[in-house]
This record gives C-alpha cells, sequence and structure tokens, in this order.
C-alpha cells in the first residue's frame, strides 16, 4: 500500500493512494488557519475518517452475511486527545445509525462488536492509545 502527500500552497496539501490501475481519488489536508492551513481535513481527522470508513465496511460485510438488509448507516465519532506532545487520542466515541429492512438489534450489536474488537484494523491500531466505546440506534 502507498500513498502520495503533494503541497498545493502554503500549508496545504493533496493526498491520493497509488495504485497500478484506476482512479486515485484526491482528498485536500491542510494544517489548521492559523499556521497556513485551509479548508482541508486535518491530519487527525483523516484518522478518523478511516476509522470510520474501516468499520463501516466491516459492518456492511458482516450484516449482510447475517442477511440482515443495511440500507443506510452513518457513524458520528467524537474524540479527545492528549494534552502533550504527541497529542495521540486518549478516548474514542462512536455512535452508529442505522436503517434498514427489520435489522435485528442482537445481530447489529454483534456486527459492530466483531468489527471494533476482531476485523477493523484501524481500532485496533487507535485502541493502543485511546479508549473507545460505541453505541447505536436503528433508525425506522
Amino acid at each position: 500500500m502507498k500513498v502520495r502527500v503533494e503541497k498545493v500552497r502554503g500549508m496545504n496539501f493533496a493526498a491520493h493512494a497509488v495504485r497500478d490501475a484506476g482512479e486515485n481519488p484526491r482528498v485536500a489536508v491542510s494544517a489548521s488557519p492559523d499556521i497556513g492551513g485551509g479548508d482541508g481535513a486535518r491530519p487527525m481527522e483523516m484518522v478518523l475518517m478511516g476509522l470510520g470508513g474501516c468499520t463501516a465496511i466491516d459492518v456492511g460485510i458482516i450484516l449482510g452475511k447475517s442477511r440482515q438488509v443495511l440500507t443506510d448507516l452513518s457513524i458520528d465519532i467524537s474524540a479527545e486527545r492528549a494534552d502533550a506532545h504527541p497529542a495521540v487520542f486518549t478516548r474514542i466515541h462512536l455512535h452508529y445509525t442505522l436503517r434498514g429492512e427489520n435489522l435485528e438489534r442482537r445481530k447489529v450489536a454483534r456486527a459492530l462488536s466483531l468489527s471494533l474488537e476482531k476485523y477493523c484494523s484501524v481500532t485496533r491500531m487507535l485502541a493502543a492509545t485511546a479508549e473507545i466505546t460505541h453505541d447505536f440506534e436503528i433508525a425506522e
């Protein structure tokens, strides 16, 4: 796996995956405005986005294998960071909102646990410094 980060201007960058084939979408990455950054995602925000994407994919796959029809999924992620450098994440909370056809609460809970405790690589890395909690709701 490879990525490339290129300076655009000031403290603004473009990041993309380096792959052999296909489109490689660019993501805007910026420092905070007080040091010359812009509207791009901050690096630590991107880590949380990676966490959300990782667990969302897992949950979709696991629920599909459990014959649960998932029609919509959103994950709100909040995090706290250490006061001293390096300012790693110390607490992360994920709130899942799922919609689907007669989703079974027990199967949803199992899918989330499997993702966060076994399959999501990002969660496993972040768990080294952060307490990770979650909850969910099944929306009608």
